[in-house]
């Protein structure tokens, strides 16, 4: 009998070895993959001499936790936090509406010409991002705009977003007919239709569509650049990055902890916020 079962034990292993040599080999790849991540956060907590002769190590030998404070007093990144959240949640909430108006008009209506709108907005993919940059500075320059976060702010959220505004389209052209109907009968027009119905059915794609806005502002460097370049105190955490690095040397544990605090946000937000923005992109595919 314990014969038998030793064989089925046996037989049970085998049949799943696969899946364990599976895991083994994702886990491996995850830790490849945060790796970069792990070794800045222990890099933050360093010395410059450590860094350079500890190389890949991860573990600190004393904590240096003096790093992040001259980061956020000396690096100016209580500033550069402030600035980077102002522009990123406006940016955000204007590139929403603006996004979700469109998507909701391509998605839901036919219209002479929409299929030639549609074909404009995804040529604008193949434009690269640095020959915009020209124009939108003079434009914000002649409308008195170059050295203040109100410029930047429209600037980040004047672009084509034609992303965004096909995934809304996907979602909002598979909704049911009915509802707008059921609106109309109630006497509700356009805006109290989009505002009341159809934008409170597109959360998962909003929460996509705002993940995907906030990573592409938070990160954004060269538009930050060129609106602070006169005024260094409207800096953003990415352009503030810039302050460590000095004619003859270079704060690598203060860029690293400068590194860390401006990562943070984006680790929280896509955490809590990963299960909607995988139900937005997978409702706008199915659609």
């Amino acid at each position: 009998m314990s014969a038998v079962v030793a064989g089925d034990r046996r037989r049970t292993i085998r049949r799943r070895l696969p899946w364990w040599l599976l895991a083994v080999v994702l886990l491996a790849l995850a830790f490849v993959w945060v790796f970069p991540f792990i070794w800045m956060l222990s890099a933050s907590l360093k010395s410059s001499a450590e860094i350079f002769a500890g190389g890949l190590g991860l573990v600190p030998e004393t904590l240096q936790w003096e790093n992040y404070s001259r980061a956020w007093e000396d690096g100016n990144f209580r500033v550069y936090l402030l600035n980077t959240v102002i522009v990123t949640v406006a940016t955000v909430v204007i590139v929403v509406v603006r996004c979700a108006l469109a998507g909701y008009v391509l998605g839901r209506y036919k219209f002479p010409g929409s299929r030639l709108v549609i074909g404009i907005l995804v040529a604008t993919l193949f434009v690269p991002t640095g020959y915009t940059i020209i124009p939108i500075v003079k434009l914000s320059l002649e409308l008195g705009l170059l050295d203040q976060l109100s410029g930047m702010i429209l600037a980040l959220a004047g672009g084509a977003n034609v992303a965004s505004i096909l995934i809304y389209a996907g979602y909002f052209r598979g909704l049911p007919q009915e509802l707008e109907e059921a609106a109309i009968v109630d006497g509700a027009g356009f805006l109290r239709t989009f505002s009341r119905i159809m934008l409170p059915l597109s959360m998962p794609v909003t929460a996509t569509v705002g993940i995907l806005t906030f990573l592409f502002t938070w990160n954004a460097f060269f538009l930050p650049l060129v609106f602070s370049f006169s005024n260094p105190a409207l800096r953003t955490v990415s352009v503030g990055m810039q302050a460590f690095v000095g004619e003859n040397s270079t704060d690598w544990p203060g860029m690293a902890a400068a590194g860390v605090i401006s990562l943070l946000p984006i680790v929280l937000l896509f955490a809590f916020m990963q299960r909607y923005f995988v139900e937005g992109i997978a409702g706008a595919v199915k659609s």
